[in-house]
């Protein structure tokens, strides 16, 4: 009799549960940090502050090893993350025969970081792997550049050096030229991020990044973001979680329009069931793109 009586409310609540999209479980960062850390083959010093290094994931084997520049996030800021917080990509990369050239720079936070600092460092950290690829038997004819967050803005604009206006503190002679770049949840449109409450770095964190105008520097956006450079002349990758919560989707849907629009091959793809941290763990269908991608890039 009982069963009688609730069956109609099993049946209402097991159709309002069809009802309902699964939500996905989304990674942490502790679920990624807490893991044992890989450690890199070599670090090398570019100046003299302590985030002014880079670490080199070295392949077995005699070489000339490919080669990726890697760039890491949280939010331009030292506080958030530093090239460590990549390790576990860089380890896989380097399993499948990629070397990996995971570079540090000053954030927003450090002394000196900021406009012009951290572009000066993620810069002078670029241009070092050309100084240090015959040593390490690194293959620099193709760099494939991939940063996340917003390590995926500073790659695109490594990539996009050569475009800086004449009279910008940040152009510099011969800079590293890439061939490619794998951009993973990344910010490459300041503007539009700045214009975005809801993004996960937050609008004063860009305000840190660009530096005041001034009567010498009216417009703080034309050498550093992205779009401003346009066409870089080089394939770009986009790969975005459709439940990131840290970078909206329309930023990497409306940067791969304005590329696209440029002349430039800008890709956009999509990852279902992934948020901000899936994009750099190993084990997941977003990283597993994204070193498709790569590996694709180099062929």
């Amino acid at each position: 009799m009982r069963w009688k009586i609730l069956a109609p409310l099993v049946a209402m609540l097991l159709g309002l549960s069809a009802m309902i999209p699964d939500t996905p479980s989304l990674l942490s960062w502790p679920d990624l940090t807490s893991r044992p850390r890989p450690q890199a083959d070599a670090t090398i010093s570019y100046g003299a502050d302590a985030y002014q290094k880079v670490d080199l994931w070295l392949p077995k084997g005699a070489g000339k090893h490919p080669v990726v520049l890697m760039v890491h996030g949280g939010c331009w800021q030292t506080a958030i993350a530093d090239r460590t917080l990549m390790n576990w990509i860089a380890a896989d990369l380097r399993g499948r025969g990629i070397a990996v050239w995971n570079i540090d720079y000053r954030g927003v936070d450090r002394p000196g970081g900021g406009y012009p600092g951290t572009f000066q460092d993620a810069a002078a950290a670029a241009d070092a792997l050309a100084t240090n690829a015959a040593r390490y038997r690194l293959d620099t004819s193709r760099v494939v550049a991939v940063g996340h967050s917003a390590g995926g803005h500073l790659a695109l604009w490594l990539a996009g050096r050569a475009k800086l206006p004449v009279n910008s503190l940040l152009r510099t002679r011969n800079p590293l030229k890439i061939a490619h770049v794998v951009s993973l949840g990344g910010l490459p449109d300041l503007e539009a991020t700045a214009a975005s409450p809801d993004n996960g770095c937050g609008t004063e964190i860009v305000a840190k990044l660009t530096g005041p105008k001034s009567a010498s520097r009216p417009d703080v956006f034309a050498d550093i973001s992205v779009p401003r450079l346009l066409p870089i002349g080089v394939p770009q990758e986009l790969v975005n979680g459709d439940n990131d919560r840290i970078i909206p989707m329309r930023l990497g849907t409306g940067y791969s329009q304005q590329a696209t629009k440029a002349g430039d091959q800008a890709t956009l793809h999509r990852i279902a069931n992934t948020g901000h941290v899936e994009l750099i763990a190993p084990e997941t269908a977003a990283w597993g793109k994204a070193r498709s991608l790569i590996e694709a890039a180099f062929k």
